[in-house]
């Protein structure tokens, strides 16, 4: 598995890099059939350590966690523990997944848009109903079933997933609602 680990704006010594290998190893491979790689990013937050993990598997799915803590050491191992709470609790549906799919999710390209939040006051009408475009990303948009699609959401612990609906081979949403429940749109083709 290829390891990327890194620090925002604080050093990373080969220590704690080596411990991130180690125990990330151990814990992904334990749920997750070939994992392929792995990005953790290590930051801070006031005075908490925050830890970002996110593992991509072979099969196109991809798993992330964040936890923070006072300690480095244990902002890591909490973001691990629950990185492999959700492996385990997804474990005997990513392997029907892997049966299922003998080929990796496809992917499709996309762009991604960040929008300036308007400023909302009573007096001031805006110029212009257009949005401010603040930054724009390349992303990828997967080739799911709906039941791909909601086991790659709560993998993420995504709030929405945009996602091509392999069987009607259109764009799908799949949401967690506000009751717990998960929303699934599906627009009707024209044809």
């Amino acid at each position: 598995m290829r390891y990327q680990i890194s620090g925002k704006q604080i050093d990373i010594g080969m220590a704690l890099q080596n411990h991130v290998q180690e125990e990330l190893d151990v814990a992904v491979k334990k749920y997750a059939e070939r994992p392929t790689d792995a990005n953790v990013v290590f930051s801070r937050s006031a005075h908490e350590y925050v830890c970002e993990a996110t593992v991509h598997l072979s099969t196109g799915m991809t798993a992330s966690a964040k936890a923070s803590a006072t300690e480095i050491y244990a902002a890591f191992d909490a973001c691990r523990d629950k990185m492999e709470k959700q492996l385990r609790r997804y474990k005997r549906r990513l392997k029907d997944h892997y049966r299922d799919r003998p080929e990796p999710v496809e992917l499709f390209g996309a762009s991604s848009y960040i929008l300036a939040a308007g400023e909302q006051t009573e007096e001031a009408e805006p110029e212009t109903l257009q949005p401010i475009i603040i930054a724009e990303m390349e992303t990828k948009i997967a080739s799911l079933s709906v039941g791909e699609a909601v086991m790659q959401m709560e993998l993420t612990g995504a709030p929405v997933l945009v996602f091509r609906n392999e069987k009607k081979n259109g764009v799908n949403v799949v949401y967690r609602r506000d009751d717990g429940n998960i929303g699934w749109i599906d627009p009707q083709s024209d044809g």
